[in-house]
């Protein structure tokens, strides 16, 4: 008796944590302390206005039972252009946009939207926007991807043209990532798209982060994704 409930309990175990949710498998971004803007790298060159209607900001969530995605809104944006290269931009997301994509219900979508943007989590009332300012481009480097073959292409992008450092400022805090994107230039336009995880923790978004809390616990890493589409 006591072998057949031990076996159940072992069983039940591994039927759980066979069933959690994984954070998406993705780039990490590299995260360190906001670096300085040269602004002296928009000098010269051509300024397009992001297409806010075209671009937005994607974000993946995972806990133990399931996860949830959704969009936010990006209000205005530019990108500086130079040589055929992307040299500098910025844009503005907002915060009170966030839609939740995920749940067909009408009530828990409502539900879970009013949490994220609440004191919990985004607290879009204080903060009603985010930031992320570039602060370099550069040539994408095939042996800094580690991770290659243990990526999922539904989080990751699946070769990228550069790598791209800038400062993300998220409920009042600002640091500098780092992260693989796909690139496209052409006369009088610039597409840009990138996918990758970050820990939601660097950003003080701290609600329900510790393990032992079991199935309400929500994992650290956040999945953003980024579609930007910039034009004269």
């Amino acid at each position: 008796m006591k072998v057949a409930l031990f076996s159940t309990i072992l069983l039940s175990g591994v039927l759980f944590f066979a069933s959690c949710e994984q954070a998406p498998k993705s780039d990490d971004a590299k995260t360190s302390d906001a670096k300085k803007v040269d602004e002296g790298k928009a000098e010269g060159a051509s300024e397009l206005t992001l297409d806010t209607k075209a671009s937005e900001v994607s974000w993946v969530g995972t806990k133990p039972v399931g996860k949830h995605n959704g969009t936010f809104a990006i209000s205005e944006g530019k990108i500086s252009v130079k040589d055929g290269q992307v040299t500098a931009g910025s844009f503005t997301i907002d915060m009170k946009s966030l839609k939740v994509v995920d749940l067909t219900d009408k009530d828990m979508n409502a539900k879970l939207a009013g949490h994220l943007t609440s004191a919990d989590f985004f607290d879009a009332e204080k903060f009603a926007t985010a930031k992320f300012e570039i602060t370099n481009v550069a040539p994408f480097k095939k042996e800094d991807d580690a991770k290659e073959d243990k990526k999922d292409n539904t989080y990751a992008i699946a070769n990228p043209t550069h790598s791209i450092t800038g400062n993300l400022e998220l409920k009042g805090v600002k640091k500098s990532v780092t992260f693989p994107a796909k690139i496209t230039l052409s006369a009088d336009k610039n597409e840009a798209e990138a996918k990758f995880n970050i820990n939601r923790k660097d950003w003080g978004l701290n609600y329900n982060s510790e393990a032992s809390l079991g199935d309400k616990f929500i994992s650290h890493t956040v999945n953003i994704g980024l579609k930007l589409v910039a034009t004269k």
